[in-house]
């Protein structure tokens, strides 16, 4: 499902590009000074969403690779206790639980399996920001290997 998603939402960032360029080409053609500039902003700005979307494409195919693996080898951690409704790891166990992950994977750090299971806990604690750089390292780590 979430990838059906994502390739709608990808359809409509490229519809909207498209649709950005004509409106671009239209001011630049209209001689304008102020139109023209316009034109040029919003040629940019496609191109800025472009680059912008290809890095998150990457970023979930490389991480959905890297889990998938990590699950294929019973790497992934287990839930501790009991979880929020939403699957999330309650707040007053937060803290203990990603400081632990946290010392395992600092305590080996060309281990991209350390890395990518603490950003599982730091997003199932809520940390959306942490977990994001901690499987991106996990990523770089596992193509430096």
């Amino acid at each position: 499902m979430t990838r059906i998603g994502v390739a709608l939402m990808g359809l409509c960032l490229v519809l909207y590009f498209v649709v950005a360029g004509q409106q671009a080409i239209l001011f630049i053609g209209s001689g304008e000074p102020v139109a023209i500039i316009m034109g040029v902003a919003l040629f940019a700005l496609p191109l800025i969403g472009v680059w912008a979307l290809v890095r998150e494409l990457q970023f979930g195919v490389a991480a959905d690779r890297l889990g998938r693996r990590l699950d294929a080898e019973g790497g992934m951690p287990e839930a501790e206790g009991e979880l929020t409704p939403s699957g999330r790891i309650p707040k007053t166990d937060a803290e203990e639980i990603v400081q632990r992950y946290r010392a395992m994977a600092d305590a080996v750090p060309d281990d991209w399996r350390a890395r990518y299971r603490l950003g599982v806990v730091e997003d199932a604690a809520g940390r959306r920001k942490d977990a994001r750089a901690s499987i991106r390292e996990a990523i770089r780590i596992s193509r430096e290997a």
